[in-house]
């Protein structure tokens, strides 16, 4: 039973950036032994909420009280010192280093006769912590050679073993399959009995309900209320999260489909892809399902020409032709958007304007050779309206945007190319319910358009919400195909299991 007094209490916090007022007086607790979901659009300020938690932004005015006194936090370490760990939705592990020198990095044990990194100290602790929570790596294997499920458990282990009170856990599922994900909630539940609060941040509603004893909702950087998961409804959170009701979560459109854009003959990718065959129309969104190491995203790269095929054909409109590269691929009118947003689709260190022309500069060239700044500025201004991209202005740096945002701007990219196909890789991964329909929506006037459309998705609903067909992937090879009217979740999990 949690403790009447909350062990975290945030109260009235605000934060403003230059051009753009974060948080306005939000409030949150949290007990000890409570799951908190911490839920809201992206944009909300659930990221900014949770930063001056852990102590990487000051807070402009409010209160932090931890078990009921007032702090101040300045900087991580204090946070660290407090009790407060945060779990970041991009793992921080050092693929090149062991499990147990991942654990005590920055905080080594060393011997007290030759001050030298005492290993031994260290892998028997590490051992320790791992049983906690029932886990079984073998603390001497280098990271790299561990799945993400277990790269999940060995962040939990390094909060663990700063003897945590307070853990953030930023969309702790998103990479994780189905397996994992319940060992992860059962680790969850083992550290609920030790008294630990957890602040749980989740676009996946079904979670929510699973995992979390309460709800607190932000929308545009403000709090608009709280409510016990037993108490309230899927809709009721999302008509929190959006300030409306969403009647319609997964808008499909009918559209006649009869021209075949693009075949796939025998496509094959060493130890990765087997005889691997399709067609997508004009007017489709081809739906491409399977489990995690189906290799769904290693198809989606070999037609983009990021891997080179070991044999088969990509037919484009009656022809064949032949992709070696990305630039290929373009140019032939294939796009794709990468499952990994922030690594492979953008450049955070630049702005809106100049990641949404960067793969279409040439069509701003004037002809002394230099960039038509004018038409460049009119055409972003003409897709942040088209997409609703939330931006203060053009020049804004992208990594200042939610993920929602950053998704629409790869997008705007893309679409600026006007492709014959456009393949796109878990494409609403982290992004909350509103910015999901706005996508669905794009996709659904692609399709109006004439476009064809391969969607990859880990996403059960999504899928089955949105394509017009779904091919299902099982250790590299096509073993289903079904029309929207008869596939389901049974139909293909079947395939997906390669029954």
């Amino acid at each position: 039973m949690k403790d009447i007094k909350p062990i975290l209490e945030m109260k009235n916090i605000s934060k403003s950036f230059p051009g753009v007022k974060a948080l306005e007086e939000v409030s949150l607790r949290v007990h000890r032994g409570e799951v908190l979901a911490l839920l809201g659009e992206n944009g909300a300020g659930k990221s900014t909420l949770m930063k001056i938690l852990s102590g990487v932004y000051i807070k402009d005015q409010g209160e932090i009280i931890i078990d009921g006194e007032n702090v101040d936090i300045k900087g991580i370490k204090q946070a660290e010192k407090l009790g407060i760990s945060i779990i970041h939705q991009e793992l921080s592990v050092l693929p090149n280093l062991t499990v147990a020198e991942n654990l005590f990095l920055g905080n080594e044990k060393f011997s007290n006769v030759t001050r030298r990194v005492n290993k031994k100290v260290m892998r028997e602790r590490c051992v320790s912590f791992l049983e906690q929570i029932g886990s079984k790596v073998d603390p001497d294997t280098l990271v790299k050679d561990i799945n993400v499920g277990e790269m999940q458990m060995l962040e939990i282990v390094k909060a663990i073993s700063k003897n945590s009170s307070i853990i953030v856990m930023d969309e702790p599922t998103t990479a994780l399959t189905d397996v994992e994900t319940e060992n992860l909630f059962k680790v969850i539940r083992k550290l609920k009995d030790k008294g630990i609060a957890i602040i749980y941040i989740s676009h996946r509603m079904d979670e929510i309900f699973q995992i979390c004893d309460r709800v607190t909702v932000l929308r545009d950087g403000k709090y608009v209320g709280e409510a016990d998961t037993s108490n309230v409804t899927k809709d009721d959170l999302i008509a929190m999260m959006v300030g409306r009701k969403l009647e319609e979560q997964f808008p499909y459109r009918e559209v006649d489909k009869k021209k075949v854009v693009m075949e796939v003959k025998g496509l094959e990718l060493k130890d990765k892809l087997k005889d691997i065959s399709f067609e997508v129309k004009a007017g489709e969104i081809l739906g491409i399902a399977g489990l995690m190491g189906a290799g769904r995203t290693e198809l989606a790269k070999t037609i983009f020409g990021e891997y080179s095929k070991s044999q088969g054909k990509v037919i484009i409109e009656g022809k064949e032709v032949d992709i070696k590269s990305p630039k290929d691929a373009i140019n032939q009118g294939i796009c794709y958007l990468s499952e990994d947003r922030k690594k492979e689709g953008l450049v955070l260190g630049l702005s809106v304007r100049e990641n949404m022309t960067l793969s279409n500069l040439e069509n701003y060239e004037n002809k002394t050779m230099k960039i038509d700044k004018k038409a460049e500025k009119e055409d972003v201004d003409k897709f942040i309206k088209k997409l609703s991209i939330k931006t203060p202005h053009q020049e804004q740096r992208i990594k200042n945007l939610s993920g929602g945002n950053q998704q629409k701007v790869i997008l705007a990219k893309w679409l600026m190319l006007s492709p014959k196909v456009l393949i796109i890789d878990e494409p609403t991964k982290g992004i909350d319910v509103g910015a999901k329909k706005e996508i669905y929506e794009v996709l659904n006037e692609l399709k109006s358009s004439g476009k064809a459309v391969i969607m990859i998705s880990s996403d059960m609903p999504e899928i089955l919400g949105v394509c017009d067909r779904v091919l299902v992937m099982h250790e590299g090879k096509l073993t289903g195909e079904l029309p929207r009217s008869k596939a389901t979740q049974e139909s293909i999990m079947k395939f997906a299991i390669g029954v």
